[in-house]
Protein backbone atom coordinates (compact mmCIF):
# COMPACT_ATOMS: atom_id res chain seq x y z
CA UNK A 1 0.00 0.00 0.00
CA UNK A 2 1.21 3.02 -0.95
CA UNK A 3 1.83 5.59 1.94
CA UNK A 4 -0.20 8.47 2.59
CA UNK A 5 1.91 12.08 2.90
CA UNK A 6 0.03 14.77 4.49
CA UNK A 7 1.33 18.21 5.63
CA UNK A 8 0.19 18.46 9.48
CA UNK A 9 0.31 21.68 11.28
CA UNK A 10 -1.17 22.08 14.59
CA UNK A 11 -2.87 25.61 15.11
CA UNK A 12 -4.31 27.57 18.03
CA UNK A 13 -7.48 25.25 17.39
CA UNK A 14 -6.04 22.08 17.33
CA UNK A 15 -6.93 19.56 20.16
CA UNK A 16 -5.42 16.65 18.56
CA UNK A 17 -2.10 16.57 17.15
CA UNK A 18 -0.10 13.43 16.29
CA UNK A 19 3.01 13.93 14.23
CA UNK A 20 4.59 11.00 12.52
CA UNK A 21 3.88 8.05 15.35
CA UNK A 22 4.31 4.58 15.63
CA UNK A 23 3.38 2.22 17.79
CA UNK A 24 4.95 -1.08 17.93
CA UNK A 25 3.90 -4.41 20.53
CA UNK A 26 7.13 -6.86 20.06
CA UNK A 27 7.38 -7.48 16.57
CA UNK A 28 4.22 -6.06 15.39
CA UNK A 29 3.55 -2.20 14.20
CA UNK A 30 0.28 -1.11 15.39
CA UNK A 31 0.68 1.92 13.76
CA UNK A 32 3.00 3.05 11.34
CA UNK A 33 4.27 6.78 10.94
CA UNK A 34 0.68 8.27 11.41
CA UNK A 35 0.08 12.08 11.35
CA UNK A 36 -3.06 13.35 12.04
CA UNK A 37 -4.61 16.82 13.47
CA UNK A 38 -8.14 17.16 14.80
CA UNK A 39 -9.67 20.72 14.87
CA UNK A 40 -12.22 22.35 17.69
CA UNK A 41 -14.62 22.21 15.44
CA UNK A 42 -14.24 19.28 13.79
CA UNK A 43 -16.33 16.03 13.85
CA UNK A 44 -13.87 13.31 12.64
CA UNK A 45 -14.83 9.29 11.55
CA UNK A 46 -11.98 7.08 11.80
CA UNK A 47 -12.99 3.73 9.24
CA UNK A 48 -11.28 0.73 8.75
CA UNK A 49 -11.11 -3.22 8.78
CA UNK A 50 -10.22 -5.47 11.92
CA UNK A 51 -6.43 -4.93 12.57
CA UNK A 52 -6.27 -1.47 11.13
CA UNK A 53 -5.20 0.40 14.17
CA UNK A 54 -8.26 2.17 15.11
CA UNK A 55 -8.72 1.23 18.70
CA UNK A 56 -4.42 2.05 19.12
CA UNK A 57 -5.26 5.69 17.79
CA UNK A 58 -8.35 6.26 19.64
CA UNK A 59 -6.21 4.86 23.00
CA UNK A 60 -3.32 7.37 22.37
CA UNK A 61 -6.40 10.18 21.79
CA UNK A 62 -7.66 9.30 25.29
CA UNK A 63 -3.94 9.68 26.88
CA UNK A 64 -4.30 5.91 27.49
CA UNK A 65 -1.25 4.65 25.83
CA UNK A 66 2.10 6.42 24.53
CA UNK A 67 3.12 5.91 21.39
CA UNK A 68 6.61 4.54 20.50
CA UNK A 69 7.93 7.07 18.87
CA UNK A 70 6.96 10.67 17.03
CA UNK A 71 4.93 13.54 18.96
CA UNK A 72 1.79 13.30 20.31
CA UNK A 73 -0.16 16.16 21.47
CA UNK A 74 -3.65 15.93 22.96
CA UNK A 75 -5.34 19.57 24.03
CA UNK A 76 -2.22 21.13 23.67
CA UNK A 77 -0.04 19.00 25.93
CA UNK A 78 2.51 16.35 25.33
CA UNK A 79 1.97 12.94 26.30
CA UNK A 80 5.07 11.81 28.30
CA UNK A 81 5.69 14.98 29.40
CA UNK A 82 2.24 15.71 31.16
CA UNK A 83 0.26 14.37 34.10
CA UNK A 84 -2.20 12.02 32.11
CA UNK A 85 -4.87 11.32 34.85
CA UNK A 86 -5.19 15.00 34.76
CA UNK A 87 -5.18 15.32 31.21
CA UNK A 88 -7.70 12.53 30.87
CA UNK A 89 -10.09 14.15 32.72
CA UNK A 90 -10.61 16.60 30.51
CA UNK A 91 -11.63 13.52 27.95
CA UNK A 92 -14.98 12.08 27.22
CA UNK A 93 -14.33 8.53 26.20
CA UNK A 94 -16.73 5.30 25.37
CA UNK A 95 -14.98 1.92 24.82
CA UNK A 96 -15.42 -1.76 24.54
CA UNK A 97 -13.05 -1.70 27.57
CA UNK A 98 -14.68 0.54 29.51
CA UNK A 99 -18.38 -1.21 29.45
CA UNK A 100 -16.58 -4.22 30.80
CA UNK A 101 -15.27 -2.40 33.81
CA UNK A 102 -18.61 -0.67 35.47
CA UNK A 103 -19.36 -2.58 37.94
CA UNK A 104 -22.97 -4.30 37.10
CA UNK A 105 -24.79 -3.84 40.10
CA UNK A 106 -24.16 -0.03 39.87
CA UNK A 107 -27.67 2.00 38.71
CA UNK A 108 -27.31 4.49 34.76
CA UNK A 109 -28.00 7.36 36.94
CA UNK A 110 -24.41 6.60 38.95
CA UNK A 111 -22.67 5.29 36.12
CA UNK A 112 -23.23 8.76 34.15
CA UNK A 113 -22.57 10.91 37.31
CA UNK A 114 -19.54 9.27 38.92
CA UNK A 115 -17.89 10.55 35.48
CA UNK A 116 -17.55 14.10 37.74
CA UNK A 117 -14.29 12.07 39.94
CA UNK A 118 -13.33 9.83 36.98
CA UNK A 119 -14.31 6.54 39.09
CA UNK A 120 -16.17 3.17 37.66
CA UNK A 121 -18.54 2.50 40.97
CA UNK A 122 -19.30 4.84 43.41
CA UNK A 123 -18.10 4.82 46.81
CA UNK A 124 -18.05 7.53 48.77
CA UNK A 125 -17.48 10.33 46.60
CA UNK A 126 -20.36 13.60 47.55
CA UNK A 127 -22.54 14.75 44.39
CA UNK A 128 -25.17 17.61 44.55
CA UNK A 129 -28.66 17.88 43.28
CA UNK A 130 -27.17 19.68 40.12
CA UNK A 131 -24.58 17.00 39.11
CA UNK A 132 -27.55 14.54 39.03
CA UNK A 133 -29.84 17.00 37.12
CA UNK A 134 -26.80 16.90 34.21
CA UNK A 135 -27.01 13.29 34.35
CA UNK A 136 -30.20 13.01 34.06
CA UNK A 137 -30.27 15.56 31.13
CA UNK A 138 -27.65 13.74 29.07
CA UNK A 139 -29.60 10.30 29.94
CA UNK A 140 -32.82 12.16 28.11
CA UNK A 141 -30.43 13.56 25.15
CA UNK A 142 -29.64 9.74 24.26
CA UNK A 143 -32.82 8.54 24.89
CA UNK A 144 -32.92 6.24 27.92
CA UNK A 145 -33.58 8.46 30.94
CA UNK A 146 -35.94 5.97 31.62
CA UNK A 147 -33.38 3.56 32.44
CA UNK A 148 -31.86 5.79 35.12
CA UNK A 149 -32.74 3.74 38.18
CA UNK A 150 -32.03 0.28 36.26
CA UNK A 151 -29.19 -1.59 37.17
CA UNK A 152 -26.28 -1.20 34.56
CA UNK A 153 -25.77 -5.66 34.64
CA UNK A 154 -29.56 -5.53 33.33
CA UNK A 155 -29.33 -3.02 30.11
CA UNK A 156 -28.56 -4.67 26.52
CA UNK A 157 -25.75 -3.60 24.62
CA UNK A 158 -27.26 -1.14 22.78
CA UNK A 159 -28.79 0.89 26.25
CA UNK A 160 -24.98 0.14 27.89
CA UNK A 161 -23.73 2.22 24.45
CA UNK A 162 -26.18 5.26 25.66
CA UNK A 163 -25.44 5.35 29.09
CA UNK A 164 -21.67 5.75 28.10
CA UNK A 165 -21.74 7.84 25.81
CA UNK A 166 -23.74 9.58 28.46
CA UNK A 167 -20.96 9.51 30.86
CA UNK A 168 -18.58 10.55 28.33
CA UNK A 169 -20.35 14.04 28.16
CA UNK A 170 -20.63 14.54 31.78
CA UNK A 171 -17.90 16.70 32.12
CA UNK A 172 -18.09 18.71 29.08
CA UNK A 173 -15.14 17.41 27.94
CA UNK A 174 -13.06 19.35 25.12
CA UNK A 175 -12.39 16.05 23.15
CA UNK A 176 -15.13 13.56 22.72
CA UNK A 177 -14.21 9.56 21.85
CA UNK A 178 -16.67 7.33 20.84
CA UNK A 179 -15.24 3.89 19.90
CA UNK A 180 -18.21 1.81 17.76
CA UNK A 181 -21.09 3.23 19.90
CA UNK A 182 -23.71 1.69 16.77
CA UNK A 183 -21.95 -1.80 16.92
CA UNK A 184 -24.64 -4.21 18.83
CA UNK A 185 -27.49 -2.32 18.21
CA UNK A 186 -30.60 -3.28 16.15
CA UNK A 187 -31.40 -1.39 13.48
CA UNK A 188 -34.44 1.25 14.70
CA UNK A 189 -31.52 1.22 17.87
CA UNK A 190 -28.65 2.25 15.42
CA UNK A 191 -30.69 4.92 13.63
CA UNK A 192 -32.16 6.39 16.41
CA UNK A 193 -28.30 6.89 17.87
CA UNK A 194 -27.07 8.16 14.67
CA UNK A 195 -29.41 11.26 14.98
CA UNK A 196 -29.02 11.92 17.94
CA UNK A 197 -24.98 12.20 17.31
CA UNK A 198 -25.75 13.95 14.30
CA UNK A 199 -27.72 16.66 16.41
CA UNK A 200 -24.76 17.07 18.84
CA UNK A 201 -22.60 16.90 15.98
CA UNK A 202 -24.42 20.47 15.18
CA UNK A 203 -23.96 21.77 18.44
CA UNK A 204 -21.42 24.67 18.50
CA UNK A 205 -20.91 24.32 22.02
CA UNK A 206 -20.34 20.38 21.57
CA UNK A 207 -16.24 19.38 21.62
CA UNK A 208 -14.51 18.05 19.12
CA UNK A 209 -15.41 14.69 18.16
CA UNK A 210 -13.66 11.39 16.92
CA UNK A 211 -16.12 8.23 16.34
CA UNK A 212 -14.72 4.78 15.08
CA UNK A 213 -16.74 2.64 13.13
CA UNK A 214 -16.02 -0.34 10.86
CA UNK A 215 -19.09 0.53 8.44
CA UNK A 216 -20.21 3.74 6.53
CA UNK A 217 -23.09 3.21 7.32
CA UNK A 218 -22.62 4.27 10.93
CA UNK A 219 -21.33 7.47 9.73
CA UNK A 220 -23.81 10.18 11.27
CA UNK A 221 -25.26 13.03 9.25
CA UNK A 222 -23.16 16.41 10.14
CA UNK A 223 -19.63 14.58 10.68
CA UNK A 224 -17.42 16.31 8.60
CA UNK A 225 -14.53 14.79 8.15
CA UNK A 226 -12.83 11.06 7.62
CA UNK A 227 -9.56 9.24 8.68
CA UNK A 228 -9.01 5.72 6.36
CA UNK A 229 -6.94 3.44 8.22
CA UNK A 230 -5.40 0.15 6.95
CA UNK A 231 -2.23 -1.81 8.23
CA UNK A 232 -1.86 0.76 10.85
CA UNK A 233 -1.78 3.64 8.01
CA UNK A 234 -3.64 6.40 6.64
CA UNK A 235 -4.97 5.62 3.19
CA UNK A 236 -6.74 8.69 3.25
CA UNK A 237 -7.70 11.97 5.93
CA UNK A 238 -9.65 15.18 5.16
CA UNK A 239 -13.17 16.45 4.57
CA UNK A 240 -15.61 13.56 4.35
CA UNK A 241 -16.91 15.00 1.27
CA UNK A 242 -14.01 14.74 -0.71
CA UNK A 243 -12.17 11.62 1.07
CA UNK A 244 -15.05 9.24 0.98
CA UNK A 245 -14.68 7.36 -2.57
CA UNK A 246 -15.36 3.90 -3.84
CA UNK A 247 -11.65 3.94 -4.78
CA UNK A 248 -10.15 4.84 -1.26
CA UNK A 249 -13.10 2.69 0.68
CA UNK A 250 -11.43 0.05 -1.73
CA UNK A 251 -8.08 0.08 -0.88
CA UNK A 252 -8.90 0.27 2.84
CA UNK A 253 -10.34 -3.09 2.95
CA UNK A 254 -8.48 -4.64 0.35
CA UNK A 255 -11.53 -5.34 -2.29
CA UNK A 256 -13.68 -3.63 -4.81
CA UNK A 257 -16.10 -1.95 -3.61
CA UNK A 258 -18.81 0.19 -4.37
CA UNK A 259 -20.30 3.59 -2.75
CA UNK A 260 -23.61 4.77 -2.75
CA UNK A 261 -25.28 8.04 -1.09
CA UNK A 262 -28.94 8.80 -0.34
CA UNK A 263 -30.01 11.41 1.49
CA UNK A 264 -26.69 12.61 2.43
CA UNK A 265 -26.08 8.71 3.81
CA UNK A 266 -23.21 6.69 3.09
CA UNK A 267 -23.92 3.02 1.68
CA UNK A 268 -20.87 0.59 0.49
CA UNK A 269 -21.33 -2.74 -1.44
CA UNK A 270 -19.20 -5.26 -3.18
CA UNK A 271 -18.55 -4.73 -6.72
Amino acid sequence: MARVTMTIRPGADSVLHLWDITVRRGKTLLLDSLSWNVNADHRWVILGPNGAGKTTLLQIAAAQMHPTSGRAHVLGERLGAVDMMALRSRIGLSSAALAARVPAEETVIDVVVSAGYGVLGRWRERYDEMDFDRARELLEAMGISRLADRLYGTLSEGERKRALAARALMTDPELLLLDEPAAGLDLGGREDLLARLSRLALDRAAPATVLVTHHVEEIPLAFSHLLLLREGRVVAAGPIEETLTASALSETFGMPLLLDRRDGRFFAHAN
